[in-house]
């Protein structure tokens, strides 16, 4: 048996340290920001509602054009994106009702997982309320309870997104962002 040559055996220990510590380091760095609190890719552009608000809990209830109460509990697991209109909802609530449903388009195959509802008074203008039908049901809050996420700006639009549970998740204030809107839809409906 041939004689270990100890620098040859420093070298090759050296090499299978390096080795481990290029596998082993992501794993330490994500370890030491998650334990310094940093986490990509966590953050909503929702604001969290907190404490958490179950409407079904509440007895919150929406009454629909059509004289129904609506049903926080859906007999299929969809989420509800309620939009809450400020006063006198007119061109720009609009096209924030709008950027709205073509978020729910995009969100294809899976846009039947999320319904929409209007909660206030709909734009005076006719065409635009018939449009909005067509996508959005349109109903009022019965008992005020949802009148602190409401804009107070006028022709304003703000967003509330509820669980299939009934659960309040997030709130999106007034000027919030279309596209982060979608990101967020994007990430809890699959």
């Amino acid at each position: 048996m041939k004689p270990v040559d100890p620098v040859a055996l420093r070298k090759s220990r050296m090499y299978l340290l390096l080795i481990a510590l290029v596998f082993a380091a992501p794993m330490i760095i994500a370890g030491l920001l998650s334990f310094t609190g940093w986490q990509p890719g966590v953050k909503g552009n929702g604001h969290a509602i907190l404490p958490q608000r179950n409407f079904v809990d509440e007895k919150l209830q929406v009454k629909l054009d059509n004289g129904q109460t609506w049903p926080w509990r859906d007999s299929e697991p969809r989420l509800t994106l309620v939009a809450l209109a400020g006063p006198d909802c007119a061109a720009h609530c609009f096209d924030t009702l709008t950027g709205i449903a073509k978020a729910r388009v995009m969100l294809n195959r899976n846009q039947a997982r999320l319904r929409l509802l209007y909660v206030g008074t709909p734009p005076a203008d006719a065409g635009r309320r018939v449009a909005m039908q067509t996508y959005w049901s349109l109903g009022r809050d019965v008992d005020g309870k949802l009148a602190t996420y409401a804009p107070a700006t006028p022709d304003s639009v703000s967003a509330v997104l509820v669980e299939s549970n009934g659960t309040a998740l997030s709130l999106y204030p007034a000027g919030f962002d279309g596209p982060g809107l979608l990101r967020d839809l994007q990430k809890v409906i699959k």
